[in-house]
Order: structure tokens, then C-alpha cells, then sequence
């Protein structure tokens, strides 16, 4: 009778679940034999063995498809990398070969379509921002679809590239079905590819990527529409440069405009945006949240002090856009004045009004390109040449500074990765 309980816990594993009822079996049976110690002390043994025997295969099979999973991700990275790059140089090649004006630039330099079109759609890719041409993609400003070929690459080969890679991965496993890839979306983190991220970081690095590029574009058209960097172009050729120059910004550095005719507010605004890492999110979270009150030692956390506290920037940030707001209200002054009124000086003045120090680079008549007699030196700062809105943002920064303190631990739902 044991044996038969033993052959039954072997072909039935679900018996195994009910420990209970072979016990009481076993009781049941001794009313016929006499109690033998050494047949329990064998039982419980080879039912501990069976449990033993299939927590070994679910830990088998756990690790199988973990394995399976990891060799399916490689594919879909390796697919996805084929089809990016086996596409956009096809792409590319195709609209250089139909457009007469890009063909005629390429001829006039002596480089191949195939030849430019597969080194710059690696280059994009993976964000080198290497061009063969001496002028980047300048002599290609008015080619509005060469720029729309290229403009995804940036993004899926960079700062998108998580979001899309989960996106693909979601697509693939709806219409497969397969284990491994619902594997791969649940457990991402146990997989060791750290460009996975979780579904939610995956949408909230795409948004903030867009408020970036949104962000960026706004100021760039405020300020440069009508400036020299877009001259001889269309109000649609504007546009699409204009996306395509801020979306670079972004560790790509493929340009189509020149750098040094750019207002300085926005050149300040591209450096904060090289600064930032390409996975930068936004990402509010619960665990920071400020708590009001104890009730039976425990703390009861505010919902409102969070978000608050997770929508404010950190200081650095701040005092960015404080010298960006500077570069804008002096934007005329820096063209006459640049000696005088360049980056560098307005950004000590920023930091000196938000630490509450009063140092001033002054300013000085001699350092005139043009010699204005009317102009006298004055014993007081840099900032008393400003105009009043530049005053009035100076102002607003040394209040500021005054009240950081409030504000020091603020920032952490920005995550710089």
C-alpha cells in the first residue's frame, strides 16, 4: 500500500498538495497492519524527497525560460538594430538618388550615395554625429525630407530608445503569444540589459524626451525665426530645421545651422541639454513625500507636499534658466556689446545674486567694439547696465537664493540616468 501511495505521489504530482489525505490514508491502513516506525519515518522521507524533487524542476524551468528569454531579447535587438540601420541607409540612399539637389551636393564633393548614406545612418544611430561633408549637415538645410529621414533615427538609437525596445517587445508578445517575451516584459530587471526599463519609466522617458524637444523648439523659433541662422529658407524648411536642430541637442551634434550666429540664451539652453544624461525622466514617486503628522508613531504622508515637491526643479536647474532668461532680455546688448555683455559675465552676476555675495565684473567703456563717447565708467556693477527686465529677473534670483534652503532636497523626482 505504501508503495502504491509512492507511485501515485509520482504519476499525480497534485497529490503533493494534499499532504493531509495521504497521511490519513496511511492511518487508515495500520487498522489492517500493525504500526511499523520505520515505514512513517520512510514515508515522510520520500514525501519530502518529492517536494524537494519538484521545487528542483520549477527552479529548472524558471531558469530554461530565463535563458530562452535572454537569447530571444538578443535577437530582438539584433532585428532591431538590422532593420534600423538596413532601412534608413535604403531610405536615404533612395531620396538622395530622386532629389536632384541632394544628389548635386554629393557629386560636387566626390562622395558616393552609398557611401554617405551608410555612414550617416550609423552616425545617427548611434549619436557620433560624424558627417562626410566638411559643413555637417548644413549644405543640407533646405533638404526637408533628408532631415525627416534622420530625424527618427536620433531618437530610437538615443534617448527613445528604451521606450521603443519595450514598445517592440509589448508588440511582439501580443501578436506571438509567447511565454518568453511576457517574461521578458515582467521580469526586464532580472535580465541584466539595463536599457530595459519597466513600462512606466518607459512612457515617462518618452514624454519627458518630448517636453524636452517641445521645450526647445518654442524658444529656438521665438528667438531665431527671423535671424540670420534662417535665412533663404522656407517657413516649412524653417519648421523642420528647427526640429531637427533642438532634437540634436541631445548627444547627437548633427547641425544644420551655424552655431555662432545663435543668440546666447539659446546656445545656454543646448549646453543644459548636452548636460543632461539621455535617459533623463521625469519620474515622480511616493517615497520622498513630506510628512505632516504621527499617529501611534507612524507618519501620515501629505498626497499635495508630494506632487509639489516632486514638480519642483533642482538649484542647478534654477539658476540655468535664471541665466537664460538674462541671455534673453540682453540679447541686444550681447550683439552690440559682446565684450562686455557675453555668457560668462552674466552668469557670475546670476550666481553672485543667488548666493548673496555682490561680486560684479563691472563694466567697462575701453572694452567697446564700437567708441562711444557718450559712455563713462561707473563705480557700481555689471547689472546697472542691464535693462529693467534683467533688473527685474536679477531681483527675482537674489529672492531666491535667499529661500533655497526651502527648497535644497527638491529634484529627486528628476532621474539623471
Amino acid at each position: 500500500m505504501l508503495g502504491l501511495q509512492i507511485a501515485k505521489s509520482k504519476i499525480f504530482p497534485k497529490f503533493l498538495n494534499h499532504k493531509d489525505d495521504n497521511r490519513v490514508d496511511v492511518v487508515d491502513n495500520t487498522r489492517h497492519h500493525p504500526p511499523d516506525s520505520n515505514n512513517n519515518i520512510s514515508f515522510e522521507q520520500v514525501e519530502l524527497g518529492c517536494v524537494n524533487d519538484r521545487s528542483h524542476l520549477e527552479n529548472d524551468e524558471k531558469n530554461n525560460i530565463k535563458y530562452k528569454s535572454i537569447r530571444i531579447l538578443g535577437y530582438v535587438v539584433l532585428g532591431y538594430l538590422l532593420v534600423v540601420h538596413i532601412g534608413g541607409s535604403t531610405l536615404v540612399s533612395m531620396y538622395i538618388a530622386l532629389v536632384p539637389s541632394a544628389r548635386q551636393i554629393l557629386q560636387s564633393k566626390g562622395i558616393k550615395i552609398q557611401t554617405f548614406s551608410i555612414f550617416t545612418t550609423v552616425s545617427t544611430f548611434a549619436n557620433c554625429g560624424f558627417v562626410p561633408t566638411n559643413e555637417n549637415m548644413i549644405v543640407f538645410k533646405k533638404n526637408s525630407g533628408l532631415l525627416l529621414l534622420l530625424l527618427p533615427q536620433l531618437l530610437i538609437g538615443n534617448t527613445l530608445y528604451p521606450s521603443c525596445l519595450r514598445f517592440l517587445i509589448w508588440l511582439l508578445q501580443k501578436i506571438t503569444k509567447r511565454a518568453e517575451f511576457s517574461y521578458i516584459l515582467k521580469n526586464y530587471k532580472e535580465l541584466g540589459y539595463c536599457h530595459l526599463l519597466s513600462s512606466l519609466h518607459s512612457f515617462l522617458l518618452a514624454l519627458t524626451v518630448l517636453g524636452f524637444i517641445v521645450a526647445q523648439f518654442i524658444l529656438f523659433c521665438v528667438m531665431e525665426w527671423k535671424s540670420e541662422a534662417m535665412d533663404g529658407l522656407s517657413a516649412y524648411e524653417k519648421f523642420v530645421a528647427s526640429i531637427f536642430q533642438v532634437t540634436n541637442s541631445r548627444h547627437t551634434g548633427e547641425s544644420v545651422v551655424d552655431l555662432s550666429v545663435l543668440s546666447p540664451a539659446i546656445l545656454v539652453f543646448f549646453v543644459v541639454m548636452m548636460y543632461l544624461p539621455p535617459y533623463t525622466t521625469f519620474f515622480p514617486t511616493t517615497s520622498d513625500c513630506q510628512e505632516t503628522a504621527s499617529v501611534n508613531g507612524s507618519r501620515i504622508r501629505n498626497p499635495i507636499k508630494t506632487l509639489v515637491g516632486s514638480l519642483i526643479f533642482s538649484q542647478l536647474s534654477y539658476i540655468a534658466m535664471f541665466v537664460i532668461l538674462v541671455c534673453i532680455t540682453e540679447r541686444d546688448k550681447m550683439k552690440d556689446d559682446p565684450l562686455n555683455f557675453n555668457v560668462l559675465n552674466i552668469t557670475i552676476e546670476v550666481i553672485s545674486g543667488y548666493g548673496n555675495v555682490g561680486f560684479s565684473t563691472g563694466y567697462s567703456c575701453k572694452r567697446l567694439l564700437k567708441h562711444d563717447s557718450a559712455c563713462e565708467d561707473a563705480w557700481y556693477g555689471f547689472a546697472g547696465r542691464w535693462s529693467t527686465q534683467g533688473k527685474f529677473v536679477l531681483i527675482l534670483v537674489m529672492i531666491f537664493g535667499r529661500l533655497k534652503k526651502f527648497s535644497m532636497k527638491q529634484g529627486k523626482a528628476w532621474k539623471l540616468s
